[in-house]
């Protein structure tokens, strides 16, 4: 009786655990609220950068362009941590047959995703970084030359992140996939056992 009544209540507990993954729902509907807002910022810089667009150097056109780029970039990362986070962490995103459905979103895990997310950032760094280099003598002028050493590092240590996530993740679904195959070699061969018994 004391067992069954023990069983009930980790069996509560263990539910309580899986409905915590709702938690982080609003987490999500959070960045879609910060998504519309950035929305907001990019228009306004398209706004200004179109009531400038006679003064500008081409210069400074190409950083208002890149600050767009930028933007967009941003974007395509809240979408990734939004729509992945939730498909894999909260709950399942039925959207097979659906015709919109993004490529990247097919067989989708948590070690695809860092690699994507670290992908993204590595990309935005660069573009922070061309930003930096487009407007050289400024960012002199501005900042010391430590400074955009320091952003140099900062965007390989992004891509050598991207990279290291990519190769352990490779050789991870290597080993499960090795794995996999041999449990099916064992069940075909015990199958087949059966049969010649038989």
């Amino acid at each position: 009786m004391a067992n069954t009544g023990l069983k009930k209540l980790e069996e509560f507990f263990e539910g309580f655990v899986f409905w915590g993954r709702w938690v982080q729902a609003p987490l999500y509907g959070g960045l879609i609220i910060g998504a519309f807002i950035y929305l907001v910022k990019f228009f306004e810089e398209l706004l200004h950068l179109f009531h400038e667009m006679f003064t500008l150097s081409e210069t400074k056109m190409m950083l208002s362009i890149l600050g767009l780029v930028d933007i967009s970039m941003v974007m395509n990362l809240v979408v990734m941590v939004t729509i992945g986070g939730y498909s894999i962490f909260t709950s399942r995103i039925d959207v097979d047959m659906h015709e919109d459905k993004p490529l990247w979103l097919e067989d989708l895990d948590a070690g695809q995703l860092k690699i994507k997310l670290a992908t993204s950032l590595a990309s935005i760094s660069g573009v922070q970084l061309l930003k930096t280099f487009i407007d050289y003598r400024d960012a002199v002028q501005k900042a010391s030359s430590e400074g955009i050493i320091i952003e140099i590092v900062i965007h390989m240590v992004f891509i050598v992140s991207a990279l290291l996530l990519s190769q352990t993740e490779k050789i991870t679904h290597s080993y499960l996939h090795g794995k996999h195959a041999l449990v099916t070699e064992h069940e075909e061969g015990e199958e087949g056992e059966k049969k010649e018994e038989h």
